[in-house]
C-alpha cells in the first residue's frame, strides 16, 4: 500500500470516529443530556461492562440487552452479558461469576430483591461502579449502589388500572396477574392497581395470583379463569408478554370482549393496542434505563461522576401510557433505543 493511500485511510477512520463521537453528541443533546459532557465522557479506550437482567426470556429484558450492546458502541463499550434466565438461584450463580472478575461497571436488574447483595457488595468493594436497574437489588440506604434507574412502577399500575377501570364504567370484574412478588417492581404495580380498585366500590377483583413472568404459567392461570368465571371483563398483567400470552387463551375460547392492559409497551403490545386486542400498556423505557447505564457508567469512569453528586442515587425513567393515539411514535422511539 502507497503512503497516499495510508493518509486516505488515516483519514476515512477519523472520520468513522468523528461521525459515531457526533451521532452520540447529537442523541444525548436531544434527550435534553449536556452535549459536551457526552464529548467528554466517551472514553479513548474500550470500557469493559457486566450486565445482567431478570431474563432474555422476557422480551423487555431482550431489548434491554438490544439497547445497551448499542449504546455501548456510541460509548466505546464492550458489554459482556449475564442471562438471569428468570430464575433467582440461577442468576446468583451469574452474578457471583460476574464478581470473580474485574470490570470498569456493572449494571444489574436483580429477578428478586436480597438476592444478589453479597456479590453485588464485593464488586462495590472493588471500587466497581454498580448501576441499579428497574428493581432494587436492595434497599437503597442498605447498598452502596452508583445510581439506581426505574420508573414509578406504582404510576405505571395505576394509570393503566385506571384506564381499565374507566373504561369498564367503574363496575364490573377485573383480574389482576402479578409478576414474581419478590421483584420490588411488580410490587410497586400491585400497588398501584390497589390504590385504584378500591375507589370503585362496584369493580370486584376476582384473582390477583403470580405469574412469575412466565407466558406458560399464565396460560395455565387464564384456562383456570375461563373456566371457573363466565363474566371477566378487564384483565391487568404485569407486563405485556404476559397479557398476550392470555389473549391468546381468551381467542381460542371465545372471550376477546376482556379490556387488555399491560406494562412496558413493547412492540407486539404497541401493535396488539393500535390493532384493539389490548386496549393499553404503559411504557416501562427499557432503552432507556438500559442505555441510561450505560452513560452512567461511562461518566462514572471517564468523567469521575459520583454517586448522589454527579448523578442522583435515584433517577426515575418514567414513560406514557400508550394508547392508539400515540402507538406510533412510541414504536419509533423503541426502534431508535431511545424509550
Amino acid at each position: 500500500m502507497s503512503g497516499t493511500d495510508k493518509s486516505a485511510t488515516t483519514r476515512r477512520d477519523l472520520l468513522q470516529a468523528a461521525g459515531v463521537a457526533g451521532a452520540a453528541t447529537a442523541l444525548l443533546g436531544g434527550l435534553g443530556i449536556n452535549p459536551a459532557l457526552a464529548a467528554a465522557t466517551r472514553s479513548e479506550k474500550p470500557l469493559k461492562a457486566a450486565f445482567s437482567n431478570a431474563g432474555l426470556q422476557a422480551t423487555w429484558c431482550a431489548q434491554g440487552k438490544q439497547a445497551a450492546e448499542w449504546w455501548g458502541k456510541l460509548f466505546n463499550v464492550e458489554v459482556t452479558w449475564f442471562d438471569g434466565q428468570l430464575d433467582a438461584v440461577k442468576q446468583r450463580a451469574a452474578i457471583d461469576n460476574m464478581a470473580s472478575q474485574k470490570w470498569d461497571f456493572v449494571a444489574i436488574q436483580a429477578f428478586g430483591i436480597g438476592t444478589l447483595t453479597q456479590p453485588v457488595n464485593k464488586m462495590i468493594d472493588a471500587g466497581i461502579p454498580v448501576i441499579d436497574m428497574d428493581t432494587l437489588i436492595a434497599p437503597l440506604d442498605q447498598i452502596k449502589v452508583h445510581s439506581f434507574l426505574a420508573p414509578d412502577n406504582e404510576f405505571m399500575g395505576a394509570s393503566v388500572t385506571q384506564a381499565l377501570c374507566n373504561a369498564m364504567g367503574g363496575k364490573g370484574k377485573i383480574i389482576m396477574t402479578q409478576g414474581a412478588l419478590g421483584h420490588t417492581g411488580a410490587q410497586g404495580r400491585a400497588k398501584g392497581f390497589e390504590s385504584v380498585v378500591k375507589q370503585f366500590p362496584n369493580i370486584e377483583v376476582l384473582d390477583t395470583q403470580p405469574a412469575d413472568w412466565d407466558v406458560s404459567k399464565t396460560a395455565r392461570l387464564w384456562e383456570t379463569y375461563l373456566t371457573k368465571h363466565p363474566q371477566i371483563d378487564a384483565a391487568f398483567f404485569h407486563n405485556d408478554d404476559m397479557a398476550l400470552a392470555a389473549y391468546n387463551i381468551m381467542k381460542a375460547r371465545n372471550r376477546t370482549n376482556i379490556l387488555i392492559g399491560g406494562v412496558d409497551a413493547m412492540p407486539p403490545a404497541i401493535q396488539a393496542v393500535s390493532e384493539g386486542r389490548m386496549f393499553a400498556t404503559v411504557r416501562n423505557p427499557s432503552c432507556r434505563i438500559h442505555g441510561g447505564a450505560i452513560i452512567a457508567g461511562v461518566a462514572a469512569v471517564t468523567a469521575g461522576e459520583k454517586s448522589g453528586q454527579g448523578i442522583p442515587k435515584h433517577v426515575i425513567t418514567d414513560g406514557p401510557v400508550v394508547t392508539k393515539a400515540n402507538a406510533a411514535g412510541m414504536q419509533w422511539m423503541e426502534d431508535h433505543f431511545l424509550i
